[in-house]
């Protein structure tokens, strides 16, 4: 794959496509929502691409921006030794329609992405709770997801079972200066 590869599926795909990124000797198409799965499907059957494998789907987090989520797509042809990187972009709001009736393998992935981050899968045959329990608040890998969590999980001895309580912080957040104890003393002369 040369540089040059973007460019041909700009031209292949040129509503589907909003831009491509060549970095690293790796292509990464930035494909509009509504055109995901067409245009994983057009990766997985074309025969110039065979992109039969799907690695693994996560999403980047950039609260910041309007449209707050990348959900990236890595996919594989074993045939031309082909590697891309396909992301969309949507905001808190904006459901991705499920690849799963392209990649069977996508349904865990999606519902990690959906665990962790808050992303909605339309037409996901199962959406739902992968990594934390049912009840769990939130969503961890989300940037304004506190470091502490919500609530405390801890076994209680007297009442022989588990017990989520708000979480009580004992200690004050202490702030650290690093300096090291160990910095070379200069020598008075």
């Amino acid at each position: 794959m040369t540089e040059n590869s973007g460019q041909l599926f700009v031209h292949a795909l040129p509503k589907w496509i909003a831009s491509t990124v060549w970095h690293s000797n790796e292509l990464t198409l930035y494909i509009y929502p509504q055109y995901l799965v067409p245009c994983l499907l057009y990766l997985r059957d074309h025969m110039h691409t065979q992109c039969k494998i799907l690695i693994d789907i996560t999403a980047i987090d950039y609260p910041a921006r309007s449209q707050r989520f990348e959900v990236v797509y890595n996919v594989l042809s074993v045939d031309s030794n082909l590697r891309l990187r396909v992301k969309t972009c949507v905001d808190e709001l904006t459901p991705v329609a499920s690849s799963t009736g392209v990649y069977s393998s996508a349904g865990w992935w999606e519902r990690e992405v959906w665990d962790m981050f808050g992303i909605f899968f339309t037409g996901h045959p199962d959406l739902r709770r992968i990594l934390t329990d049912y009840g769990f608040q939130g969503h961890p890998l989300r940037k304004d997801f506190p470091l502490t969590g919500y609530t405390e999980v801890r076994y209680d001895d007297s009442e022989k079972r588990v017990i989520s309580e708000p979480l009580e912080l004992t200690q004050e957040f202490r702030y650290f200066d690093f300096a090291s104890p160990w910095d070379p003393v200069e020598k008075s002369q």
